[in-house]
């Protein structure tokens, strides 16, 4: 009978000992800079894979794959695994650790070292992203690779719970901010469960969340992502100011700010924190445009 936890069994998949086995190994310890907190609870890796919902035909990009925990689970249900490790130790070892565990996949993982924030080219055309993000970059780097990867039409990323919160939170909670209108450019957010600390090694002083996305068509808009973005930025520097107030500079005056909001049906006593994606993009164009 063979050993559930053996490399042989085809869906066996890394646990606690394992883990750290492989960080004695390589000399290691998780570090906060880089963010690690490595899964070290199958059941977990498997919960993740199923919210996920990867097509056999897909390739998935994963983010800071570590040790490989959630790579060998993503590799049981998707056609291929592309994934991006910042940390060259981790990424030396991945694939030795795939052929050890998943010897028949192997030839479907491809393991790139480098900053995902730096990445805009990839092997193969990515449909889905799925990843235990770093807590202190985790925004950043899901708003810059749906940015640059156009072909991810869904994902499931595992995030600081509050982030999560916000990365799905609507127009008018009180944890509505950039990250919740930045997002909805590319697609819909919604939460999908939370993570207890008990399953990572180290264990992390808060929960994390799990946050889905679809992406959908881009606002129809003239203006650019970054004209709309820089509208969005502007309004929530000063959140607590009205958005006449909040955008004055950046439209050269409070009362340039309130004729271009005007222009575009938004209530200039507003703030903006009411506000969704749309209206923030014809805030963008209303710039532009002659006064009537």
């Amino acid at each position: 009978m063979k050993d559930k936890a053996s490399p042989s069994a085809a869906t066996a998949l890394l646990g606690a000992s394992e883990i750290r086995r492989l960080a004695e190994e390589l000399g290691i310890r998780p570090t906060k800079t880089l963010g690690q907190n490595f899964v070290i609870d199958g059941n977990t890796i498997r919960r993740i894979v199923a919210a996920a919902a990867v097509d056999p035909a897909e390739t998935v990009l994963e983010v800071g794959p570590g040790l490989g925990s959630l790579t060998l689970g993503l590799l049981d249900a998707a056609q291929r695994v592309v994934a991006v490790e910042i940390d060259p130790v981790l990424a030396a070892r991945l694939p030795q650790t795939i052929a050890q565990w998943r010897p028949e996949r192997a030839a479907f993982c491809d393991v790139l070292q480098g900053d995902a924030m730096r990445v805009t080219e990839l092997p193969a055309e990515p449909t889905a992203l799925v990843a235990n993000l770093p807590y202190n970059v985790a925004v950043p780097v899901v708003l810059h690779l749906l940015a640059h990867f156009p072909s991810l039409r869904h994902g499931l990323v595992m995030v600081q719970d509050e982030v999560a919160d916000r990365l799905a939170a609507p127009p008018g909670s009180k944890v509505y901010g950039v990250p919740s209108v930045k997002a909805q450019w590319y697609g819909k957010m919604r939460k999908a469960g939370v993570i207890g600390m008990n399953v990572f090694w180290p264990a992390p002083k808060i929960a994390s969340g799990l946050v889905a996305f679809e992406r959908h068509e881009q606002p129809k808009t003239p203006a650019s992502r970054e004209e709309v973005f820089a509208v969005i930025d502007a309004a929530f520097s000063q959140r607590r100011k009205t958005l006449r107030a909040a955008l004055a500079g950046w439209a050269g005056s409070g009362a340039l700010a309130g004729e271009a909001l005007a222009r575009a049906g938004v209530d200039p006593s507003a703030r903006g924190e009411v506000l969704d994606i749309h209206a923030f993009a014809r805030i963008a164009e209303a710039k532009q445009l002659p006064q009537a």
